[in-house]
């Protein structure tokens, strides 16, 4: 099995390092295919080829920039079922899944590509009658996109396709996890002949991946992923003040009011859970739960998660699928261990499966509490814990009560309890009555640790955008 080539400059380039890294497909362990890490000087070289492609790219008219992704949408599509193939192995989604999630990377191309004619400045008000302010939007350059493991096709062209439509050029690292999808995708993009340089899709080590972000022509660096590669991206940014964007964790919470549709909610919150193994930064994660409907709740949720399988994917799309790797699933698993020697109540759930591929059952915890390590902390995982409260102001209070600010969910009927949590939760994102979904004509945002600045919608194009003021005097 050949290892698949980094795409540079328009091509696939030749290897110039040994480095070679073998992807697992984490449903079975058996290896899913092999990708060729670019050395140092390789990286580098994407970099100023990339630079040297935006003063071209720049210089198109933007209806011609939305032009050249219109037509890579159409690859993006026609090729759905070759990306989807690799993402499924390496994943460990099913087929259907990882192909559809090429498809809503296309329609996401299509949605940017319509910015062509709406990317506006500004005229302001001058304090003198013989002068104009005229505030341009400009494009920022060359932007280091690095891309996560759950989503990796879908979020690899929400950060690509504003980027392109703004006039930046790209050079994009996949998760080292699920890279073997990224090359597949990287076919499209050279049948879909845009100008050379535009984008440039490489495997890196952290080294090399360090020395792109920090490279002079870099000018700003999208992630999406941990709040602790949030830090070391923020730092990547201090060499020459590149512009950060970042999608980092999320502890989602969902509170769930006595007049609620009980049975939607608790099928939905499952759902929620369990669609890619937990591995969604707004999954919910923490469920707030008044008192006088505490214990009829629970055992619905617990119902839900029972009713649900694990297994891989390929066999069967009903499954729950596995976890990235085994660190994953082992760190999860402490964490689970360590909720219980605390004092939470284990449902369903809570142990590691004897067999192959990297899975973990759907765990339920009721009677956790505020201050445990499962409440405060990312599980990204299958794993729901449950906490009681009183008064809808209380559970405002610990929904809020927290390092993180991503999404937030609302189950209620009452149209004045839906208004004050709207106006008080600490999150970009609050859901009501029904659970987080990313719209990508909406702008996904998050608050505290949760990140600076966001995706999708007119915000998430603009954060590629840097302004010039124009002062004309006449």
């Amino acid at each position: 099995m050949k290892p698949e080539r980094n795409f540079v400059n328009g091509r696939f380039i030749a290897p110039l390092s040994d480095d070679v890294v073998a992807i697992l497909n984490p449903a079975t362990e058996a290896i899913a295919g092999h990708v060729q890490n670019a050395s140092r000087d390789q990286a580098l070289l994407a970099v100023e080829q990339a630079a040297a492609a935006q003063r071209l790219w720049r210089a198109l008219p933007a209806v011609e920039r939305g032009a050249h992704m219109q037509r890579l949408a159409d690859e993006i599509t026609s090729a759905s079922a070759e990306i989807g193939a690799a993402l499924a192995m390496e994943s460990g989604k099913s087929v259907a899944d990882a192909g559809n999630e090429a498809v809503y990377a296309a329609q996401i191309t299509r949605y940017h590509a319509e910015w062509a004619r709406r990317i506006e400045g500004e005229v302001i008000p001058s304090d003198t009658p013989d002068e104009n302010l005229v505030l341009h939007r400009e494009p920022i350059g060359v932007v280091a996109c690095l891309i996560p493991f759950n989503f990796p096709i879908y979020t690899l062209m929400r950060k690509i396709a504003p980027a392109l439509i703004a006039g930046n050029t790209v050079v994009v690292r996949p998760s080292n996890n699920t890279p073997l999808s990224a090359f597949a995708l990287a076919r499209a993009v050279e049948r879909a002949a845009l100008p050379a340089g535009v984008v440039n899709i490489l495997a890196m080590d952290h080294a090399t991946a360090e020395a792109v972000c920090t490279h002079p022509k870099v000018g700003m660096i999208t992630l999406t992923g941990s709040v602790n590669a949030g830090r070391k991206v923020l730092d990547y940014c201090k060499a020459n003040i590149a512009k950060p964007s970042l999608e980092l964790g999320g502890k989602t919470p969902a509170i769930v009011e006595p007049d609620a549709d009980l049975q939607k909610a608790a099928r939905e919150l499952v759902a929620s859970k369990l669609t890619h193994c937990g591995q969604l930064c707004t999954a919910i994660e923490r469920v707030y739960v008044h008192e006088s409907i505490h214990d009829a709740f629970v055992g619905m949720l617990r119902d839900e998660m029972r009713a649900k399988r694990i297994g891989d994917r390929s066999e069967d799309a009903g499954f729950m699928g596995p976890l990235v790797n085994a660190a994953s699933r082992d760190g999860i698993h402490a964490m689970v261990r360590r909720a219980i020697e605390a004092g939470a109540r284990l449902e369903t759930g809570g142990e590691v499966p004897d067999r192959k591929g990297f899975f973990y059952p759907p765990t339920l915890l009721s009677n956790c509490r505020q201050d445990m390590e499962i409440v405060q902390e990312e599980t990204f995982g299958p794993v729901l814990a449950v906490l009681k409260y009183s008064t809808l102001d209380e559970a405002i209070g610990m929904a809020n009560d927290h390092q993180f600010g991503l999404s937030s969910v609302l189950y209620t009927e009452n149209y004045r309890n839906a208004m004050k949590v709207a106006n008080s939760i600490e999150a970009g994102e609050l859901y009501i009555n029904r659970t987080p979904a990313d719209p990508y004509q909406g702008f996904h945002a998050g608050w505290k640790r949760s990140g600076i600045g966001g995706d999708d919608g007119k915000h998430g194009m603009l954060e590629f955008t840097q302004t010039r003021l124009v002062v004309m005097k006449y």
